[in-house]
C-alpha cells in the first residue's frame, strides 16, 4: 500500500506550481487540496440505459467510489459507450457491435492515461464491454481491476 508521501502517477498532472491551472480545473469540479493530495482512481463504466446489461452501473459506480473514498482515494468517475447486439441484431447498427469494442479499450485508456490516473475500476456488463475492459487493463501500465 502506497505511503503518504510516496509520490502518486496524478502527481505530474497536479503538484507544483506550473499545474496550478489543472488544479484550478481539478477544483472547479468539487475537489478540495486533501482531495488532491491522495491517489486518483478512475471509475469507468459502460452505463447506458439503451440496454439492461449495463443499465445498473452507473449506481454501482456510486458504490465503488464510496469505496474508493473509503481506502484513501479520490475516485474520478467517467463513463464510455456500449453498444447491444440485442437491440442493433437485424439493422445496419449491428455492424457497430464489433467495433464499439476497440472504442470502449481506446476511450478508457485514454482518459486514463490522459489524465495520469493512478488506478483504475471498470465496471462492465455484457460481452461487448467485458473483453473491452480487459483489453484496455492490458495495455495500461496501472493498478486496475
Amino acid at each position: 500500500m502506497p505511503q503518504p508521501d510516496d509520490p502518486h502517477r496524478s502527481d505530474a498532472m497536479k503538484k507544483g506550481p506550473a499545474r496550478a491551472p489543472a488544479r484550478a480545473m481539478l477544483k472547479a469540479t468539487g475537489l478540495g487540496d486533501a482531495d488532491l493530495e491522495r491517489p486518483m482512481v478512475a471509475v469507468v463504466s459502460t452505463w447506458t440505459d439503451v440496454m439492461p446489461c449495463n443499465l445498473h452501473l452507473r449506481q454501482l459506480a456510486g458504490v465503488v467510489k464510496e469505496g474508493v473514498r473509503e481506502a484513501g482515494g479520490t475516485p474520478v468517475e467517467f463513463n464510455t459507450i456500449a453498444v447491444s447486439d440485442g437491440v442493433s441484431m437485424g439493422t445496419e447498427g449491428m455492424r457497430a457491435s464489433l467495433v464499439s469494442r476497440e472504442v470502449i479499450a481506446d476511450s478508457i485508456e485514454l482518459a486514463v492515461m490522459g489524465h495520469m490516473l493512478d488506478a483504475v475500476v471498470v465496471l462492465v456488463g455484457c460481452d461487448k464491454t467485458i473483453p473491452a475492459a480487459v483489453m484496455a487493463l492490458a495495455r495500461m501500465n496501472v493498478p486496475g481491476v
